[in-house]
């Protein structure tokens, strides 16, 4: 059995095969490849984008989904997460999707069911279905021609998880990624930095934006977001005519993570993120459910 918690659970020949499936499954069809297979979402922490993109994607397959209400679980009335695992387990789920405000969970309750567990998303810690569908985007672009490529990371890395999973798993693929934010935004890290976008927008093939995580900030760090845009925010005329891929997790922030213009612009594929990873979600749910 095999869980999906970060990006290294996957080789590289595994992740290229799942974009491959991904494609095929960009047609919208329904299928019933998990006919009779049921898929629990649990999420300690608020999601729309993600939490909604399993639940397509499983049905889309032919699965069930139950999703749980934390607010209204017995984990607000003072369960503990392996009691909580052991309660999921009992109801034989094929796979359980979670994402929780505490790094580490996900691998925790991995240890304690008998099907796959996929990290939705773990405190600042990892996100690896966002990174594999960042990733699939990317190659959709680029015609898998991506070694060599150069990606700027622009935002707050350092509270990312987002940005951790593609660290990990775009430099592993071969591109080089640029670290772009202010100094107190930043994590240790052996890669490249700046703290000016017009460094690097000369050299760079992809944008990938972030949202400033200000719930994840023990102290207010600008005085507003406005003068954080002023420096960080992805504008028309930073762009220019510039052929540079822009990327966003979600939500936008917009006019402070990306303005308005440019969310509308065709080399902003916010949407198109969106849509890849409903398709992503099925290769990874089909890989991981012993069908």
């Amino acid at each position: 059995m095999k869980h999906l918690i970060n990006t290294r659970d996957f080789t590289l020949k595994e992740i290229d095969e799942l974009c491959l499936r991904a494609e095929e499954f960009l047609d919208n069809k329904q299928r019933d490849i998990l006919s009779g297979r049921m898929i629990i979402t649990i999420f300690f922490e608020n999601s729309t984008r993600t939490r909604s993109s399993f639940e397509i994607a499983a049905k889309r397959l032919g699965a069930s989904v139950v999703s749980l209400d934390v607010s209204k679980s017995s984990s607000s009335k003072g369960e503990t997460l392996l009691d909580t695992a052991a309660n999921l387990d009992a109801m034989g789920p094929d796979a359980i999707v979670v994402r929780h405000m505490r790094a580490g969970v996900p691998h925790i309750l991995s240890k304690h069911v008998n099907c796959p567990i996929i990290n939705g998303g773990d405190g600042s810690h990892a996100h690896p279905t966002q990174a594999l569908l960042d990733f699939f985007t990317i190659k959709q672009h680029f015609n898998n021609n991506i070694s060599g490529k150069k990606i700027a990371i622009v935002g707050d890395i350092k509270n990312s998880r987002v940005a951790n999973s593609n660290i990990e798993l775009l430099n592993r693929a071969g591109l080089e990624v640029i670290l772009v934010a202010p100094p107190h935004f930043l994590p240790q890290t052996h890669l490249r930095v700046s703290n000016n976008i017009k460094e690097v927008i000369d050299e760079v093939d992809i944008i990938m934006s972030l949202r400033t995580q200000t719930e994840r900030h023990t102290n207010q760090i600008y005085a507003s977001l406005k003068d954080y845009a002023e420096d960080f925010c992805i504008t028309l005329d930073l762009m220019g005519e510039r052929n540079i891929l822009l990327l966003h997790p979600g939500p936008v922030h917009r006019n402070v993570d990306i303005d308005d213009v440019m969310m509308e612009d065709p080399r902003c594929k916010v949407l198109e993120q969106v849509k890849n990873g409903v398709a992503i979600r099925m290769a990874v749910l089909e890989k991981l459910i012993d069908v």
